[in-house]
Formats: structure tokens, sequence, C-alpha cells
């Protein structure tokens, strides 16, 4: 298994963050994969957040020595390289329609705030519980706010032949520093989705 590091996806959303060298839409960073094996279940889903997590490793060591450049030693020893154990991460199976969910907007009120008729819903009720991928994307902590017609047309360009038929697994978070919170308390990374067409 190998990562695509070109492909007509990235092109499609550099207009959600033209400034990143990730490929993100919201708070989601999309890691393209092939695999010249046959699919092998849950194997395969294991492979792959094993590749996406080792060239994540690598982009923390090159982070670290970039910082070492910019900022001087000081800050560039305060960073640690990524960490993780595979062999910890427990899946769960999602179900298309569930994952795939988007709500549609109610209302935005005179601060830009918007509400969804969603049940999730980001109050300290839900505070510690897995972020659906709808808020991921359309509500990214930093930059810009996306609508329900943009989650909708990235799962289209990224998804062509839709996306009833996907195997999509969710993982536990214990398992990598990546995805526990920071020192504020803010998650790295809203989780570890692995979707197979």
């Amino acid at each position: 298994m190998k990562r695509i590091d070109n492909d007509t996806f990235y092109d499609y959303i550099k207009q959600y963050d033209t400034d990143s060298e990730y490929h993100l839409v919201g708070e989601v960073d999309y890691h393209l994969l092939s695999d010249d094996k046959a699919y092998e279940g849950m194997e395969s889903h294991r492979e792959a957040l094993r590749v996406v997590f080792e060239w994540l490793v690598k982009q923390s060591i090159e982070d670290k020595e970039r910082a070492r450049i910019m900022f001087g030693d000081d800050l560039a020893d305060k960073l640690r390289p990524l960490v993780y154990d595979i062999d910890k991460a427990k899946p769960s199976p999602l179900d298309p329609q569930v994952f795939f969910y988007c709500p549609n907007i109610v209302k935005t009120d005179y601060y830009g705030s918007v509400f969804y008729d969603a049940e999730w819903r980001p109050d300290d009720e839900n505070c510690g519980t897995t972020v659906p991928y709808w808020y991921a994307l359309m509500e990214p902590v930093h930059g810009r706010r996306n609508k329900p017609e943009d989650f909708k047309e990235v799962n289209k360009v990224l998804f062509p032949n839709g996306t009833d038929t996907l195997d999509i697994y969710e993982w536990t978070t214990d398992w990598s520093d990546f995805l526990m919170p920071d020192m504020n308390g803010m998650a790295h990374a809203v989780g570890a989705s692995t979707i197979r067409p």
C-alpha cells in the first residue's frame, strides 16, 4: 500500500485550503492510498492506518527540523516526533448513512454562529465524544466555514460512485498522541476513519 501524492481530488480541495501542504477541508486531512494487493478486509484498513501514520511521523520529524532552522534549538527541542501503536487501535464499523449524514442549516445568528438540524452539538454534553465527519468538515476551529453543499460536493468528487456500499471503520484514539488532546484540551484530530470503496 502506498500514498497517492497527486490526484484530481487534491486539486479540487485546494479551493478550501490553498496555503496548506496537507489536503484539508475544514479539520479533515485526507490521505488517498492505492494498493496492488487484493482487499483483505480489516487488515487492509489497519495497513492504511500504518501507511498514513508512518508518513505523519516523517512529517513530524521534518517539522521539528524546520522549527530548529526558523526558531532555534529551544523551541525545536520541545517538539517531539509523533508516537503511535497501531496494534492498540480498535476498529468499529460505521454505517455509511450515518457517517455521511449532512444536516441542514436552520439559522445563522447575528454573530455568525450556525445552527443545524442535527442531534450532535458542540456543547459540554458532547465533550469528549467523537466529532461527526460533517462537523469536522463544515466547522473548522480556524479558517473557512463550509456549507452543507461543500460537504456534499467534496464527497461526490471523492466517491463518484456513491457512498452506500463503502466499508467504513472508526478507530479508537488512545493509540497515538496525534489523536490525543493537547495542553489546551483541544484534540489534534477528531479521530481516524478508514474507508474502502
